[in-house]
């Protein structure tokens, strides 16, 4: 086995000069061909020597590159997979790039955003240091099924040394692998929450111990947030880590730890992205950093322009936001933001799975556990579908209430900055999927040049 791994690490290694030569990104194929050769490629080659892995049906990408992110404003030698995929042979792959030709590790330091069902494949030969989940949600039925099984992969695949960050108001993820150290993190009860859900999706409703229905001092989207069993006192874990205090006009928030309270910079005002935040707050005060450099980071990051941007032109807004594909909860949430933000609104949806072959009946189902009904408002002005599901997509934004002239249908990706309307001082919401990242890109762009020609 040493050979073929000495012979995987050499053929890897000459893969990535071959990729770059012809012009390739070097991403997951070198930790391809490395698997192929050697199964035991990620548990012989040598790693950083303090590992920490995101993991979670949402926002671990935004999570990985904040961690990332801060690191490098540290000076820290940092290893990570943003380059790659998030499944076995995208961690093979940095592992590659994290040592020399002779196994001798380059970094001190390594954050991994690793697919959930990976952890099988991946957990065991790691030594993860921190495990941080960010939640655990109903996602694609086609990739994770339901999330109990997801949580049980993890569980399976974790070694008992490895500290868990956990989301204290997700009731799927917080219970994980309970002999292993943890703290919790969560955000306070804010102006906008809520005690009983107004979304379809609800993955939590019954006591896990007497089996009663449960209830929320707070909550704030499907079953995120503050829940207790009134039958048998059954309730949420204690915050080790909080938000609270949240005030939006000032973009500012407490933290609150074991150092104490203090006021920092919200870095968006999505509670999806408070999340994230408080998440790499946590991270950092686990990691021993104190309050003043935690501050001096969070004023030189962001969230990355990929996940969101947002730019104004000639008073016309335009933001770009991430929604994943096939996935209601993270659409919905991302429904729930737009609807939440000032200005008349036009949304271009292009998460509709472009890849995907037409016959797969749940690119139609998981339409209707999206909460497409927070779109059925009067700032919500025009609604844009694209692609071979836009009929779909128009069909649910029917049934929830948004009146056909609101909503045109687009084939062609060229012709939807000229479908737009552009009132003045409206804002456009491109949304889209990871099968549409490059094509988003492309729509922002013809939109820019349209909004100059019509409102010069």
């Amino acid at each position: 086995m040493k050979l073929r791994f000495i012979l995987a690490l050499i053929v890897a290694k000459l893969s990535i000069i071959a990729l770059k030569i012809t012009k390739h990104n070097a991403t997951n194929m070198p930790g391809y061909l490395a698997l192929r050769i050697c199964p035991d490629f990620i548990k012989l080659v040598n790693k950083p020597k303090r590992i920490i892995v995101v993991t979670g049906t949402n926002g671990k990408t935004t999570v990985s590159n904040l961690i990332n992110d801060s690191f490098k404003y540290l000076k820290l030698s940092v290893l990570n997979n943003s380059l790659g995929s998030n499944i076995n042979t995208g961690i093979a792959a940095a592992l590659i790039y994290g040592v020399s030709l002779f196994n001798r590790e380059k970094y001190d330091i390594g954050v991994f955003e690793i697919d959930e069902r990976s952890a099988p494949r991946v957990y065991p030969y790691l030594d993860i240091d921190y495990l941080i989940i960010t939640n655990l949600s109903r996602d694609s039925l086609v990739r994770n099924a339901h999330p109990e099984y997801i949580a049980s992969l993890i569980e399976k695949s974790l070694d008992k040394k490895t500290k868990l960050i956990l989301n204290a108001d997700d009731m799927i993820s917080n219970g994980i692998a309970k002999e292993n150290e943890r703290v919790y993190f969560g955000i306070e009860k804010m102006d906008s929450d809520l005690t009983t859900s107004r979304n379809l999706i609800n993955d939590i409703t019954v006591c896990p111990h007497c089996h009663s229905e449960l209830s929320y001092e707070y909550l704030r989207y499907s079953n995120i947030g503050k829940v207790y069993c009134p039958k048998c006192g059954f309730k949420s874990p204690d915050y080790d880590y909080s938000f609270k205090d949240v005030d939006l006009k000032k973009m500012e928030v407490t933290f609150t730890s074991k150092l104490g309270e203090k006021r920092f910079r919200l870095l968006n005002e999505s509670v999806f992205n408070m999340y994230n935040e408080l998440i790499l707050l946590s991270l950092l005060v686990e990691l021993g950093y104190d309050y003043d450099t935690l501050e001096d980071i969070i004023k030189h990051i962001g969230i990355t322009k990929s996940r969101y941007n947002s730019e104004i032109i000639n008073d016309i807004e335009i933001a770009m936001q991430m929604a994943k594909d096939k996935n209601a909860y993270a659409c919905s949430r991302a429904f729930e933001y737009i609807s939440s933000r000032p200005r008349n609104k036009e949304i271009v949806l292009m998460m509709n799975c472009t890849r995907d072959a037409k016959e797969w009946s749940e690119l139609v189902c998981w339409l209707y556990e999206a909460d497409f009904e927070l779109l059925n408002r009067d700032d919500i002005i025009h609604v844009i579908t694209y692609g071979k599901r836009g009929l779909d997509f128009r069909m649910r934004l029917r049934e929830a209430g948004i009146k056909d002239e609101k909503i045109t249908v687009v084939n062609d990706l060229k012709d939807i900055a000229q479908a737009l309307w552009l009132k003045k001082g409206s804002a456009v919401y491109v949304l889209y999927g990871s099968d549409s990242v490059n094509g988003a890109f492309g729509v922002c762009q013809a939109i820019r040049e349209r909004i100059k020609e019509v409102r010069a």
